[in-house]
């Protein structure tokens, strides 16, 4: 069994495809019209065959109240792993990124928490080495 895709629910997708390439840095793997909306999928640019992230539209009524409460207690609906918190963090920051949690040391990673302004928190994580 393996993870191929997975999915974020998004407020808008054309939007969400412009902040997860252009900000983000992810690479567009399928962007298929499908009537109003589209099959819009995102993959690492260093892992272009690897596991695919689905912007998919939010237009399902329980879509709503589940992302405002985990806003609300922020909790990130995903994570991302990263090289370097601290440079990530920098780097979004100078493009205008907000974060609701600087990097922070948890023991096992270093993390950090934005918005990514269509509706989620994306927490972006640097596991140490364990030695």
């Amino acid at each position: 069994m393996r993870i191929r895709l997975t999915s974020i629910f998004v407020d808008d997708q054309r939007a969400a495809l412009t902040f997860y390439t252009d900000v983000l840095g992810f690479t567009v793997r399928h962007d298929i019209p499908l009537g109003e909306d589209s099959w819009t999928t995102v993959t690492a640019p260093d892992d272009p065959d690897g596991p695919e992230l689905l912007l998919e539209p939010s237009h399902h009524p329980a879509v709503k109240p589940y992302r405002d409460a985990l806003v609300e207690d922020g909790i990130p609906l995903v994570q991302f792993e990263v090289d370097d918190v601290e440079a990530e963090h920098a780097r979004l920051t100078a493009l205008g990124v907000t974060f609701t949690q600087p990097p922070t040391d948890i023991g096992m990673a270093f993390v950090a928490v934005l918005d990514d302004t269509c509706g989620n928190l994306v927490q972006i994580l640097s596991p140490k080495s364990v030695d």
